[in-house]
């Protein structure tokens, strides 16, 4: 695929090298030049420029909250304006100091470096990387300021730091761009095109037979890309969230109630009541599930009984292995066939519950059994902030580099879940990591748990769009499941896209518009060899023809290709 690039430069800051200084315990700043070319890194997402070489590398810090520091000029930073934060940061041990070498060599695997915008006192988030030693790691952050913060008065100032005492942080080449979604969205336009689209030719008949002027008019009925949400056993009771997911939502996933902490609260006593009720649901509705999860890694969620299991010795680690087993055996036996995917040990970049007891190999293990035990189910690995570019835990390469241990441990990866808990989401961004997992994976990737919190409606439904239209436009991902939209029943507030009378906010009416923009409807004539051209969105149609002898009803699909559809009618 073709690298990002930036559709408009707004560039509000850009570090001067020698207008660094240092921010609180720092020996001394310092300027260099990296003149071996194969160090450089190569150009980044949507910077503008290709990195220069001269950086600043602040040394001798003695905290992490230690680092560099450079006022924005006043007036430069306005509110509701999402902003990025591009440029390279890289680390260094100090070679005098045995605790940076030791720091250093510990994180030889990476340390976390962040940038802060500070406000009035107030520290924003700007972005954070996992910078290597020798290595260049590139700032994809990203932040908007509110009114309230920039009416204080204050200088606004950006802050890098973070990495251990006695490591060396180096900055290059940062800036500071106003983003421009308008701009990016028209950059989008060719690229859904070819990824969303596909030529037909509907031929009616030819020679004397052919109804050469009949009025065709072409509807698309549904879109083969599908939008789901969560749902749960309390809110598939309100009716106007029942009428709101069944009318505009094509998938569903269970919010908790297939959750191994919540069918097995208490060891032995099961509870499938729940996700059973649920299926009926979704059975009704029509609507495909997705299994979310078999089990999650992360400490903090996983039932207490479990965590008493002793994996200190052989006996224990048996009896940890042996519940695992039953939990596969026990779910996917009762609903094989039933979940076509099932995110499988959910977020594993950010935990290690059961590697840390009973080894690396667990991990694969599991996808191995689920696969014997549900053929038929695309069994998918599932984490989130992999697309924001603020979280040293999840980046793409350790996200693909996960991928890839699965796979040589026998694990059939059918999938990557990208969750899409976002706040100032910004296209490049997002269009990288989609881009750096496609390329290195091959596998479809689909949007699992999209939410965008944003207390102001307005700026959340162009946040929303943002990811919408970038996701879109991406060929390797296949779904968008929404973590919920109806007020009040929501995991994270002002997420909301529909009020709890069921009506749509303006982020809701965006959603809809996008949705309405993904269907085409085509008119025209039957031209004289008795063909109807018409370029549409992959999908279900009905084509309504209207000639001397009546009018004619055909439905028809079009599927994904490179050459036009060529279907005959029948007239």
């Amino acid at each position: 695929m073709a690298a990002t690039t930036c559709t408009h430069q707004d560039v509000v800051f850009e570090g001067n090298a020698v207008g660094w200084a240092p921010s609180g315990a720092v020996t001394a700043l310092s300027l260099h030049h990296e003149h071996d070319p194969a160090r450089l890194p190569t150009s980044g997402v949507g910077h503008g420029h290709k990195p220069t070489g001269r950086y600043v590398l602040a040394a001798g810090r003695a905290g992490e909250d230690d680092g560099l520091c450079q006022a924005i000029p006043a007036g430069a930073l306005k509110p509701r304006v999402t902003y990025r934060v591009a440029g390279w940061i890289s680390v260094a041990a100090a070679a005098a100091s045995d605790e940076a070498a030791a720091a250093a060599e510990e994180g030889a695997a990476g340390h976390p470096v962040h940038v802060s915008i500070r406000v009035g006192g107030r520290a924003v988030d700007g972005g954070a990387v996992c910078a290597e030693p020798g290595k260049w790691a590139e700032l994809k952050g990203a932040f908007r300021l509110t009114e309230e913060s920039l009416l204080l008065g204050a200088a606004a100032v950006v802050h890098v730091h973070g990495a251990p005492a006695g490591v060396d942080v180096k900055v290059m080449d940062l800036r500071i761009i106003a983003t421009d979604r308008k701009a990016r969205f028209s950059h989008l336009k060719d690229k859904t095109d070819k990824a969303r689209k596909r030529d037909v030719v509907l031929r009616f008949g030819s020679g004397e037979a052919a109804p050469a002027g009949a009025s065709v008019r072409v509807v698309q009925v549904d879109n083969a890309f599908p939008f789901g949400s969560c749902i749960n056993c309390e809110v598939i009771k309100v009716p106007a969230f029942a009428d709101f997911f069944t009318a505009h939502f094509d998938w569903a996933v269970f919010e908790n109630e297939l959750k191994w902490y919540w069918t097995e609260a208490q060891r032995g006593q099961l509870n499938y009541a729940d996700a059973d009720r649920l299926l009926d649901f979704c059975d009704r509705a029509g609507k495909p599930a997705r299994g979310h999860c078999i089990f999650w890694a992360v400490d903090g969620v996983v039932q207490q009984w479990l965590k008493d299991i002793p994996s200190n010795d052989d006996r224990g680690r048996a009896g940890l292995a042996a519940a695992v087993d039953s939990r596969l055996r026990g779910l996917l036996g009762r609903y094989a066939g039933r979940f076509p995917h099932y995110d499988v040990n959910n977020e594993m970049l950010h935990g290690r519950f059961f590697r840390d007891r009973l080894g690396d190999a667990v991990a694969p293990r599991m996808f191995r059994d689920a696969a014997a035990l549900d053929p038929a189910a695309k069994l998918f690995v599932n984490d989130y902030n992999v697309e924001c570019g603020n979280d040293p835990a999840a980046t793409p390469e350790k996200y693909v580099q996960l991928i890839r241990d699965l796979q040589r441990g026998g694990a059939k990866v059918g999938g990557i879940g990208l969750q899409g808990h976002v706040a100032n989401p910004v296209g490049e961004v997002v269009c990288d990591a989609l881009d750096k997992l496609a390329d290195a994976t091959g596998l479809p990737v689909w949007i699992t748990e999209l939410d965008v919190r944003e207390p102001d409606v307005a700026l959340r439904a162009d946040d929303l769009e943002v990811v919408l239209r970038e996701v879109y436009a991406h060929p390797a991902v296949e779904g968008v499941v929404l973590w919920g939209f109806m007020e009040g029943h929501m995991w994270r507030p002002d997420a909301a896209l529909v009020g709890a009378d069921g009506v749509a906010n303006e982020a809701g009416r965006r959603f809809l518009e996008l949705r309405k923009e993904w269907k085409t409807d085509a008119g025209g004539r039957v031209d004289g060899d008795g063909v109807f051209r018409f370029r549409g969105f992959h999908g279900t149609y009905v084509a309504q023809v209207a000639t001397a002898k009546g009018k004619m009803l055909k439905a028809f699909t079009v599927d994904k290709g490179d050459e036009a559809l060529v279907l005959d009618m029948g007239v």
